[in-house]
């Protein structure tokens, strides 16, 4: 059993926390303002820490869960930041959504102190985070990956090693872009069905039955039907930052995204407009006005 780190104890990292627990890991937690309630955690044995240097240094493994890379350099590289306190020898690992970028640079400053680092972003939601069946993106050595399977395995069902480090969050980033470009595309198309009088039923019903049918439609199909945000609980501002960060990959990559952009200047003048805490389903109404 190891001794692990955490920050970023959100809606995601609760679960990955709890899963952490449950198998037996020790835990130490960053506390900080956007954290669930702790409580649960702390009686079955977490430590809490007001600083993530003192937090690292007590630890062989640092697991990170943050909003995006502002977040995670700051926690990595600020004057009170895991970076100041890691161990030589220790591990990081990064299931924050980031830029590739950025990640680059946080590699190198892990690397300089000694350590190691394994990007793993995560895909599916919190009701798999809190049944430990997440699915991991993973860039890194081979053999980092495999020494570190054991924990992961704690909370995820599926981990796909994409390829070297920086790979997982590149990966991350391609799946946001093409899950929520195509809820975009649904909920544009969605938004004109409402103001050309087809029903929601007959809209849902005729998609399924033809090459629309999918995932991104059923994640859709309870709010088109039934006004339920519950088949996506992800804000429209979060999908901004993820399809910035995508276009801000494709731009460093010269790759083409003008559908990338396309579907950002739709996602930003929602946000634009005050609605970037609504549910993505939500677009459906927002775009019909």
């Amino acid at each position: 059993m190891k001794k692990i780190a955490m920050a970023g104890i959100g809606m995601m990292g609760l679960g990955i926390a709890t899963n952490l627990q449950r198998k037996g890991h020790k835990l130490a937690l960053f506390e900080h303002s956007g954290n669930q309630p702790l409580d649960a955690l702390k009686a079955g044995g977490a430590k809490g820490f007001t600083s993530a240097k003192a937090m690292a240094a007590e630890c062989e493994m640092v697991i990170l869960v943050l909003t995006g890379s502002a977040q995670v350099e700051a926690v990595l590289t600020g004057p009170d930041g895991v970076l100041a306190g890691l161990r030589p020898g220790s591990v990081v690992i990064d299931c924050s959504t980031a830029i590739p970028s950025s990640t680059a640079r946080m590699v190198q400053a892990v690397q300089a102190a000694g350590s190691r680092f394994l990007d793993a972003p995560m895909t599916r939601t919190p009701k798999e985070a809190a049944e430990g069946r997440l699915n991991l993106l993973v860039g890194g050595d081979t053999e980092l990956l495999e020494a570190c399977t054991p924990v992961l395995r704690c909370f995820a069902e599926n981990i796909t090693h994409a390829g070297p480090v920086g790979a997982g969050h590149s990966m991350k980033l391609l799946h946001n872009f093409v899950s929520l470009g195509m809820v975009t595309l649904l909920s544009e198309a969605a938004a004109c069905a409402q103001r050309s009088g087809v029903t929601p039923q007959a809209f849902v019903d005729v998609l399924a039955q033809g090459g629309a049918g999918g995932v991104a439609l059923e994640r859709m199909r309870p709010y088109l039907v039934s006004g339920d945000t519950g088949g996506l609980r992800f804000s429209i501002a979060n999908a901004r930052k993820d399809l910035d960060y995508y276009n801000t990959m494709a731009n460093d990559a010269n790759a083409s995204r003008g559908i990338a952009a396309s579907v950002l200047a739709t996602i930003d003048a929602v946000v634009g407009a005050g609605y970037g805490e609504a549910m993505v389903p939500q677009l459906a109404d927002l775009l019909a006005g």
